[in-house]
């Protein structure tokens, strides 16, 4: 009775010493990845005036589909941490001379693990398409959407449709433009019509959605377009006018940020979950079963003997071809006319090359869909793949740990990142192998997997006989004992 107790209360001390540092290492790399992500689009989220609101959702977006990569890191650096603290301080060695092994004590963060990587597989499988749809239509919307408004001193501004603006000074706090140089093309014959003004206040209307510009002291060219229909030369006609004040008025409505319809990405395989991903596949194997019977139909009703029967001779040919019995070629084609043989070898020279053209447009064709089945395969067995990650990796962390004995954030972020390198290189070079047909899905998205796991036991088991095989010094001893021997037997 006092036994189970205390194995309650050295279990609820080990949650507790494992939940803080995976929820912090959790969000940690999650931060540094969303960096990342930010990073990367940088350009394409910068100068567009987007809201607030956008920009939140996208991120929210990117955290989610982020969560992946961070999760089985997170377990793994958490892993070591907490094991390593225990191996730092003593208490490992306290409950080992108590009689509790390492494996009885890994038992409740080994439920801990069970659990997360079942939550895992269902985050990965409901949520993730989900999140991939809502982030990849938003950030198409992002990169489409037109830079904000904004004139520069000096600089044509080529923002508004049809126009190009330029001023030589801005006033921000009156809203005022100086020398003002507006160019209008609305009428598609290039820089025809011009306007010229010593200054203009800006000012938008009430929705925002125009732009109005109250132009001051200047004037407006535009070149006409005469009709050279009842004329022999070009009198180059234009018109030329002076105002005191004039308003233009500019449409700012391909300035909002519009939002397109979701349905467009639906059908792409990161957009499915595991039951939806099996249907899919199971289409688009028919499909490409059908195209395979219907090519080779096609061909063989085109063919060269079915197209082209010349003559008798050329039935005689197709007949003799058609019962496969051996007969010589040249007997049929020394029984044809000249013009009939030359006639014969431009049918087959034309069949030939249309044949080629066939097979390869249709070797393409198959190779594409090929390829699609398999970016199908490869994301259902990346719905897995993930919650195998976490459970693996924690078997590496956890043992390893106790082996380091080296809490905080110094050697187990060290072994842990070297770690997860690999995972991730592994992951990754397994994809690549598997969507270029090296390996089947199935090899190129459990190669890490498989790599792993033998490390794994091998790893816990040193760790349970409390090995020190990472200890270097034994090595070195090692090393230096044998070369003594060895001088001594010189």
């Amino acid at each position: 009775m006092a036994r189970g107790c205390l194995m309650k209360k050295i279990h609820k001390f080990l949650l507790k010493s494992y939940i803080g540092p995976l929820l912090l290492t959790f969000f940690i790399v999650l931060f540094i990845l969303l960096l990342q992500f930010l990073w990367k689009y940088i350009d394409d989220l910068v100068g567009k005036g987007l809201s607030a609101g956008v920009l939140t959702e996208l991120i929210l977006y990117a955290s989610t589909t982020l969560i992946p990569m961070a999760l089985p890191l997170a377990i793994l650096l958490a892993s070591l941490m907490t094991f390593g603290n225990l191996g730092e301080n003593f208490e490992l060695t306290a409950l080992k001379s108590s009689g509790i092994s390492l494996q009885r004590t890994m038992r409740p963060l080994i439920f801990l693990s069970v659990a997360v990587s079942i939550l895992a597989f269902f985050f990965s499988n409901n949520v993730m398409p989900v999140a991939n749809l809502k982030m990849l239509s938003l950030l198409h919307d992002v990169r489409q959407q037109q830079p904000a408004f904004n004139i520069k001193e000096g600089i044509f501004y080529q923002g508004l449709d049809d126009y190009s603006i330029r001023v030589q000074r801005k006033d921000a706090k009156r809203n005022m433009l100086y020398k003002v140089l507006i160019y209008n093309h609305t009428n598609r014959r290039g820089n025809t019509s011009v306007i010229a003004a010593d200054s203009a206040s800006m000012n938008f209307s009430p929705d925002k959605q125009y732009l109005l510009l109250t132009l001051f002291h200047g004037r407006k060219y535009e070149e006409l377009q005469e009709d050279m229909r009842e004329k022999r030369h070009k009198t180059f006609p234009a018109q030329k006018d002076f105002f005191k004040q004039e308003t233009v008025t500019f449409d700012l409505s391909g300035f909002n940020f519009k939002r397109s319809d979701e349905s467009l990405w639906k059908e792409n395989y990161q957009m499915l979950n595991t039951s939806q991903l099996v249907s899919v596949v199971d289409s688009l194997k028919r499909d490409l079963d059908n195209r395979r019977q219907e090519f080779s139909k096609t061909f063989y009703r085109s063919s060269l003997l079915n197209r082209y029967p010349v003559n008798k001779d050329t039935a005689i040919f197709q007949e003799k071809f058609s019962v496969k019995k051996p007969f010589s070629v040249d007997s049929v084609f020394k029984k044809m006319s000249p013009d009939e043989y030359k006639r014969l070898l431009t049918y087959s020279l034309q069949y030939a090359r249309s044949a080629a053209n066939y097979i390869s447009s249709t070797a393409d064709d198959q190779g594409y869909r090929e390829k699609w089945i398999v970016k199908h395969k490869i994301e259902w067995h990346k719905k897995f793949t993930l919650s195998v990650a976490c459970f693996i990796l924690f078997f590496i962390g956890a043992p390893l740990g106790a082996i380091i004995r080296k809490g905080g954030f110094g050697m187990p972020v060290v072994v842990s990142v070297l770690f997860f390198v690999v995972y991730y290189l592994l992951s990754i070079t397994g994809e690549r192998l598997a969507k270029e047909g090296v390996l089947t899905p199935v090899e190129g998205m459990w190669m890490a997997s498989a790599i792993l796991f033998p490390l794994g036991v091998f790893i816990t088991l040193k760790a349970t006989n409390d090995s020190v095989f990472l200890d270097f010094s034994s090595y070195t001893h090692f090393f230096t004992r044998f070369f003594k021997k060895k001088n001594k037997q010189q």
